[in-house]
């Protein structure tokens, strides 16, 4: 099983491209902020600088380490769904599932290894600027040198390492399993919904807990942010199903608005859930923490300046935190957006060769799928959104009195942009290349 791995990374590396591409992000950002521990931790850094450095790249690693897992097994959950016919090919010539599993975990772990090595010269000349930053805002001594050494490599290599081998087993060993699984498959379908329950009940609770709270209390932001997060979380859970129920009712409307493409796109949206999550969860957890956690430090800073208070130490690193934060959350939800959705669409070459040998023309599938795009990215908007204005609104109340914000749509504007742009932007590429192939040669190559 060892030579297979090495064998299918060296014939398939555009297949296994989109998996290095997330384990290279992920030990970038991983090791670039484990860094700032390296450098806290050498001799000679005073309390202030040491305090600064830690707290970011503690809190910030931590949000990058949960991302880096959700990216690669968002990634490699795709890639094994695309490799059904290999493995059961694999099965029928007696491999078993542990075997196979293997397999693929060893090609996770090769590629992963190969990404965190590619990234660690990167990381260093990130961690280099990112000290730059914390220095020209004051928040660290202009003497503090850069380090890069122990921690930094562990925390790259073991979580990416630790990431990739776990997201490739969950992944196979779902697809191994998935043949005459009703039961199990519904028993998961179950324990997703109660998990996502859960999620948007904790988030409620998160954002509830706002009110408790002292309008002048210093982590007063706490409470709304990971409120947000939670709530997040738990709608892009429970979206794929219920998206799938909202789309029976409408395919009337669907067929009036778009004719034949709305309904084949509802048909469509209904009978794919497991690319669905792919899809729909980087893009509602993006727009739902990018807008809470934007709008709530704009009102922070806001609040700060209108009491005549200097920012502190603290309050710096705390906006710094959450504008890097964004920033990582925005790279790899883009990095998991278009993953997703670019092998969702080129796997269904085969699908659209049939569409036009019954008769369809290339535009009216690209209609199609453009109207499906349109489906997923209002979804994640509206569910998005939804979460963010949650947390932003308890916030403004207890901190200013204010229901709402003065900063205006301009913010969700800008976050909105980029995930309509990353979702139609790789939809209607990807599928307006798989329209170049012959109709003829695409079901060919697909069967």
């Amino acid at each position: 099983m060892f030579f297979l791995a090495v064998r299918s990374v060296r014939q398939r590396p555009g297949r296994l491209l989109a998996t290095l591409l997330s384990a290279f992000l992920g030990a970038l950002i991983v090791m670039t902020f484990g860094s700032l521990h390296d450098t806290a931790a050498a001799p000679g850094v005073d309390a202030v600088s040491s305090e600064s450095l830690s707290v970011s790249a503690s809190v910030v690693g931590g949000y990058g380490s949960l991302l880096v897992f959700f990216a690669i097994a968002s990634t490699l959950t795709v890639n094994v769904r695309q490799r059904a016919e290999e493995m059961s090919l694999l099965r029928r010539t007696g491999a078993t599932p542990a075997q196979i599993g293997r397999m693929v975990v060893g090609e996770a772990t090769a590629v992963a290894l190969a990404a965190t090595v590619l990234a660690t010269g990167p990381a260093v000349l990130g961690g280099r600027l990112l000290l730059g930053l914390f220095q020209d805002s004051g928040q660290v001594a202009g003497d503090v040198r850069p380090a890069f050494g122990v921690l930094a490599l562990a925390s790259g290599f073991g979580i990416v390492l630790l990431a990739s081998a776990g997201a490739a087993f969950l992944a196979v060993r779902r697809a191994t399993r998935a043949a005459g699984a009703d039961g199990r498959t519904r028993g998961r379908d179950r324990a997703r919904t109660l998990a996502g329950a859960a999620a948007v009940a904790a988030g409620i609770g998160g954002v509830l807990a706002t009110y408790a709270m002292d309008g002048t209390e210093q982590t007063l932001m706490a409470f709304p942010a990971y409120g947000a997060v939670l709530l997040s979380v738990g709608l892009a859970v429970l979206a794929p199903a219920a998206l799938g129920r909202l789309l029976k009712p409408s395919r009337g409307p669907l067929d009036r608005i778009a004719g034949a493409g709305g309904y084949l796109a509802a048909r469509n949206l209904r009978s794919r859930g497991g690319e669905l999550s792919g899809v729909l969860t980087p893009m509602i957890v993006f727009v739902g923490m990018a807008t809470a956690t934007l709008y709530i430090q704009a009102v922070e800073s806001d609040w700060i300046a209108a009491t005549g208070q200097a920012k502190t130490v603290g309050d710096k690193n705390l906006e710094t935190v959450n504008l890097v934060v964004v920033g990582v959350i925005v790279v790899f939800s883009c990095v998991m957006l278009v993953n997703s959705l670019y092998a969702a669409t080129s796997y269904r070459r085969g699908e659209f060769g049939r569409q036009r040998l019954a008769g369809a023309t290339p535009a009216q599938v690209l209609g199609t799928v453009g109207c499906e795009a349109v489906i997923l990215v209002l979804t994640g908007l509206v569910l998005g959104s939804a979460a963010g204005v949650a947390g932003v609104i308890p916030f403004t109340m207890v901190r200013t009195g204010q229901v709402l914000p003065g900063e205006g749509p301009g913010t969700w504007l800008a976050v909105a942009a980029v995930a309509v742009a990353a979702t139609l932007g790789t939809t209607l590429t990807t599928a307006r290349r798989a329209l170049r192939a012959p109709a003829v040669d695409a079901v060919a190559v697909a069967a």
